[in-house]
Parts: structure tokens; C-alpha cells; sequence
């Protein structure tokens, strides 16, 4: 049963403004929420809103212009840019649209990639990679590059690739604008089983209607602001 009270992320009042030639630019104005441990929710609107900017100062790879990001407590501002590194090494798990695996490498070496980063051995975690690689339907597949591989079994890979380390909070970027609709279902679907055998918080950033029918909580962006915030949209399963 998972934690879902737990408050994991916590903004408040977050602006972020950009420099566009001579002018400013506000992606996010005022944002406050939270974010609870276990939580499968979405960040929706129009390309612009700011739901991307949003996803990447969660995962501390931008900072604020203005107000306050918290995990478990602990300001993000307030680290240094060596620990926010760890930060981000050890409790985000991230899937992008364009997938960003690496060509060279396998399908294991991919999804063991992060685990070195960490200082892991491979010989110590070989059976964990695998495990992952079995639970995202892609045994068969292992020794294969991204190149001979569909959309669809790249973003497994890149899903396999983020719970691997076994964080806390996943964020998922536009994960199915690549992918027709049968493998945008079946990646959401996988997605929603593993939030919930692994008890990682998963916050997609999407306009893909589809991913409203799986989501719990929906927030709605426009203009860089929150307009609506809508929870318990399937249910507590």
C-alpha cells in the first residue's frame, strides 16, 4: 500500500523567467503546490504554458527565478551544484519524448548506465538490470542497440532506464508524443502498473489526452499559471 500523504515536493510561490533577446519572458508565474509520495499526475496545456519548465526545476536541472522549491523539506536552492547533482542522480528517475538513450550501447548497458554513474559494480547489480529489463517486456531484446528497436521498446528501455536506480520521483516528458496511440496505451499502462509495484511518484508532462484517462490528478497550466488542479481523477488504485 503506498504512502500517498507523504508531501515529497513542495513549491512555493515558484516564478521562472527567461531573457529573450532584449525582453523577459515569464514561463511560470506565483506556482504553488504539492507534490505527495506515490503520486501519478500530470502537468497539462498548451505548447508554451510552462509544464516543461515546470518538470525541469522539479528535477533541479533549472533553478527559479523566484520563490522556493522543496523535497522532502530540504530547499533546492539552498544546495550546491554538487548536490543538486546528487540530487538528481539519486532520487530522479527522467524519461524524455526523444527517449536520449545512448546508440552505442545495449539494451542492458543503457538501463545500466545510471547505476555506474552511481558507483555501482556491474557484477553487483546485473541481476537488478535485468530484473527491469524482464518487468518492461524487453528480455528478448537485450543485447539489441536503440537503433534496431521500435518507439515503443526505446521508451521502455528509457523507462527501465529510470526506475532502475529505484527513485522516488520519475518525471516523464511528453513520453508518448512519439508514439502512435496502441503504444502511447501500452506505455501508459506499464507506467501506472510499475508507479505502483515501485511506489515512485510519476509526474508527466503531456498534452496527450490520452494520459487524462490514467493520470489521479491532473494540473492544468496556461500562461505559465495554474488554472486548475483536479484530483482523484481514476480513483485511489
Amino acid at each position: 500500500m503506498m504512502n500517498m500523504n507523504k508531501i515529497l515536493i513542495k513549491l512555493n510561490q515558484v516564478s521562472k523567467v527567461f531573457k529573450v533577446g532584449e525582453e523577459n519572458f515569464t514561463a511560470l508565474h506565483d506556482v504553488s503546490l504539492e507534490i505527495d509520495s506515490g503520486a501519478f499526475m500530470s502537468f497539462v496545456g498548451p505548447s508554451g504554458s510552462g509544464k516543461t519548465t515546470l518538470l525541469n526545476l522539479i528535477g533541479g536541472l533549472d533553478v527559479p527565478t523566484t520563490g522556493n522549491i522543496y523535497f522532502k523539506e530540504e530547499g533546492l536552492s539552498s544546495m550546491s551544484r554538487e548536490q543538486m547533482a546528487r540530487y538528481r542522480r539519486e532520487n530522479i528517475g527522467f524519461i524524455f519524448q526523444t527517449y536520449n538513450l545512448l546508440p552505442v550501447y545495449s539494451v542492458f548497458e543503457n538501463v545500466l548506465f545510471p547505476l555506474l554513474l552511481n558507483g555501482e559494480k556491474e557484477k553487483d547489480v546485473r541481476d537488478r538490470v535485468m530484473d527491469i529489463v524482464t518487468k518492461v517486456g524487453l528480455e528478448s531484446q537485450v543485447k539489441k542497440r536503440p537503433s534496431q528497436l521500435s518507439g515503443g521498446q526505446c521508451q521502455r528501455v528509457a523507462i527501465a532506464r529510470a526506475l532502475v536506480k529505484d527513485p522516488l520521483l520519475i518525471l516523464a516528458d511528453e513520453p508518448t508524443a512519439n508514439l502512435d496511440s496502441k503504444n502511447s496505451l501500452q506505455i501508459l499502462e506499464l507506467m501506472r502498473e510499475l508507479n505502483q509495484q515501485y511506489q515512485a511518484a510519476v509526474v508527466f508532462s503531456t498534452h496527450d489526452e490520452k494520459v487524462t484517462r490514467y493520470v489521479r490528478r491532473e494540473v492544468k497550466l496556461e500562461d505559465g499559471k495554474v488554472i486548475s488542479d483536479n484530483n482523484n481523477l481514476n480513483g485511489d488504485s
